[in-house]
């Protein structure tokens, strides 16, 4: 690869990565912090406890 090519992707990388990861790391902030999002929260953690049939486990090896 060219040292000029590279040097290219890695000013790239350096601003618009950095504000890309940021966005991203604020927009899940966003969603953890949101109105709301403790029922949400609550109802997904209580997902493995709720299970409507229970498993077979005869065909468990």
């Amino acid at each position: 690869m060219d040292i000029t090519h590279y040097d290219t992707l890695r000013h790239f990388a350096d601003s618009w990565g950095l504000l890309y990861m940021m966005a991203i790391f604020l927009a899940v902030i966003f969603m953890i912090l949101r109105p709301g999002a403790k029922a949400h929260a609550e109802m997904a953690a209580r997902i493995p406890l709720d299970d409507a049939e229970p498993l077979d486990r005869s065909d468990r090896k």
